[in-house]
Formats: C-alpha cells, structure tokens, sequence
C-alpha cells in the first residue's frame, strides 16, 4: 500500500509557557435544620441512620458531575460547554493504569480539556504483546471517532460538523508512549499529525520486571495453590452486588460508586491474572522485542511531529534513546523533533486533585501533605501547559 501523508509541519522553534491556571473552587457550606425531639417517657437510645456511602444524616454529599462521558470502549473529556474543540487528542496511558484512565489521569485529562481539546482516551489492559495491544487501540480509537463524525457529541453539545476537519493529535505516557509510537508505525493513513511522547519507557522484561525470570517457575508452582483456595474462589465469583456491597463500606472515602466505575474498576484487577498466566505458559520477553521495536521506528515512523518530554527524577525513563532513533527517521521526510526536561518524576502525569482532610487541628503532617501535594499537582499543570503550548504553536506552524 503506498504511504499516504499530509504535508509535514515546519517551524524554527517554539515557547513554552510554564505559567499554570489555578482554580480556586468554593464551597458552600451544607445547610442544617434541626427539630427539636419531643421528650419520651422512657430513655430510647437515639439511633442514628447509616447511608450506604458512609456519611450521615444530612451530612450526604452532593457528588460533583463526571467530567468525562463513556462511548462505546473510549472514555471522552469534552472541552467546556460553549467551546468549539480545536482539535481532538487521542490519550493513552501507562501499563495497568491505562485500562481505567478516569481514575489515574483524569486530572491531566481536565486539564488538556480545560484549554480547549477533546480528549478521548482508549483504555487497554497490559499485554506482553505490545503490536497487538497497539493495534487493538488504533481500530478501538477509530471506531469511536468515526461515530463522533457521524453524531457528534451530544451530551457535550458537540455537533459532527464541530468534529470534522479538526486535527488529530496523540499523548501517550510510559507504555501508552511506546503504543502511541507503533501506532505511528504500523499504519498508513488515519495518522496523527503530532505524537506528544511522555516518559517512554521500552525495556526488557527481565528489567523492567525484577527477578522476572525467577517469576514464571514461581507463578507455575503458586499459582494451582492459590487458586484451590475457597476464599479466592469465592472472590472469582462473587456478584456485581456483593462486591459493591462490600465497596460501599468504604463510603467515606469512595463518595460515589456507578456501575460503569465498577466495571473499570474490575477490568483493572482482572489484567492480574492475565498477565500472571503468559507469564507461567512461558513469556519471557514482550513482542516485539525493545530492539526490533527501536529498528521498525528507524524505518517506519511517519508521524511529522514528535515532542519528547522526559522529567528530572525518572530512572526508568528512555526519552534520549528515543530520540537518537527517531531523529534521522523523522528528519529524513521533512518532520522535526523536540525534546524538553520538566521537573516531576514517572508519576507526574498519574497526580490527582484529591482532598486532603484536616482533622480539628492543623498539623505538621497535615501542612506537608498539602505543601506535596500542591507541588505535585503544580508539575501536573505545567506538564498539560507544556503540550498544549506545543499543540498550539503547530497552528501557528501551519
């Protein structure tokens, strides 16, 4: 099949801005209404109602809407109401955390949404067999785009003729990297014009798994055992309803529980014994290995822009090995590459703006959980800054 590619982009240079967009949410406090009990002629111990999400009284929160909406298997962040997308950004996360992004990149995700993108992630369980799982999430991702193309986007108000002609982007992070790059190896058409590359990672599996190949003998020997166990048996084929059941002890910390959560939730555990089976049938290595992968990129890579970004305090990051394969490739058709260094380590992407409780009185532990906290999420927005700075100087480009 012959290649098919829209013009390369060209540009000099481009800035970043490292300024960050804060929110200052507020709170309203809840209202009270108390009655006064009428008096008993008798002592009755009061009783006091227990909600199923841990909360009583009237102390039940109001859960806050969900900032993404499900369609078919893709999981899509609109941008906010009102706001033409400039363009649609295809998202793919890391080994395991991929496979429910809402819960380990939804931050980042907002963020990107927040500056005008539709983000639409593909959730995938991690595999040894990355071309599969790589072309899994190409026809997954296409075949969610093309139903946006024909309907839109209507619980966002997003109409097919807001969606069409817009440019098609890609982030991946740490194994969503290394699939985001196969992708853009693999195939021919239907590419995206900019592969924004965070944290790739592309090690062997006896590295980036320690004692991996002590693991499948083990896993061969312990694995019959633990399954013969009634407890774990039970667990196999408990119902959706017991397990929520069990779920909604936890209330105080998980406010709010919907079956298609549940579903990610479980789809989430279940890549355990998945991954454990390969393992104890004989995988030792992911396929492709990280050499032919290096070699198909030296000749196959077509995406016209790629940036790299790599972070201070990462020890398994791979980006400059990265970059010395796909320069000549990406150079050789009139593309370009960039590399950047933020500060943050592996996890960066993964941070979460969740609640920090503060008890009665404020102290050290609590100050330097938030002070954590607050630089964390601060690495996280200058992360989403730094990509959509680039998304936007690649118009400017063109």
């Amino acid at each position: 099949m012959a290649l098919s590619h829209s013009p390369p982009f060209s540009r000099s240079s481009f800035s970043i801005s490292t300024s960050t967009k804060t929110q200052n949410p507020t709170l309203s406090p809840s209202s009270f209404r108390t009655t006064p009990a009428p008096p008993l002629p008798i002592h009755v111990p009061r009783v006091v109602p227990f909600l199923s999400d841990g909360f009583v009284g009237s102390l039940k929160p109001t859960p806050s809407p969900k900032p993404y909406v499900r369609k078919d298997t893709c999981l899509v962040v609109p941008p906010p109401r009102g706001r033409k997308p400039l363009a649609v950004v295809k998202f793919l996360g890391g080994a395991f955390v991929g496979a429910v992004p809402e819960v380990t990149y939804g931050h980042l995700m907002e963020l990107l949404a927040r500056e005008g993108y539709l983000v639409i992630s593909v959730p995938y369980n991690v595999t040894f067999n990355h071309e599969m799982a790589a072309r899994q999430v190409y026809e997954r991702f296409h075949a969610c785009f093309d139903g946006f193309l024909e309907s839109g986007l209507p619980d966002a108000s997003i109409s097919p003729l807001e969606i069409s002609g817009l440019p098609l982007y890609s982030v991946g992070h740490s194994n969503g990297a290394l699939l985001q790059l196969l992708v853009g190896s693999y195939f021919d058409e239907k590419l995206p014009q900019a592969n924004a590359i965070v944290s790739f990672n592309n090690k062997p599996a006896t590295e980036a798994v320690p004692y991996f190949e002590q693991l499948g003998p083990f896993m061969s020997q312990v694995l019959p055992v633990v399954e013969s166990i009634p407890v774990y048996s039970m667990a196999t084929s408990a119902s959706e309803s017991t397990l929520k059941a069990l779920m909604d002890t936890a209330g105080s910390v998980i406010q709010e529980i919907d079956k298609e959560a549940f579903l990610s939730l479980t789809k989430f555990a279940d890549q355990l014994p998945s991954v454990f089976n390969q393992v104890r049938e004989g995988t030792s290595e992911f396929k492709p290995t990280p050499p032919e992968n290096r070699e198909f990129f030296k000749k196959s890579y077509f995406v016209p822009r790629t940036l790299l970004v790599k972070f201070s305090t990462d020890a398994i990051d791979e980006s400059d090995t990265i970059e010395e394969v796909l320069r000549p490739r990406v150079e050789s058709f009139g593309g370009k590459i960039e590399k950047i260094t933020l500060s943050g380590n592996h996890l960066t992407p993964c941070f979460q703006d969740l609640k920090w409780p503060v008890g009665p009185l404020y102290t050290p532990a609590d100050a330097l959980a938030q002070s954590l906290k607050s630089l964390s999420l601060n690495e996280t927005r200058v992360l989403s800054r730094t990509i959509t700075d680039w998304f936007e100087s690649l118009d400017i480009d063109s």
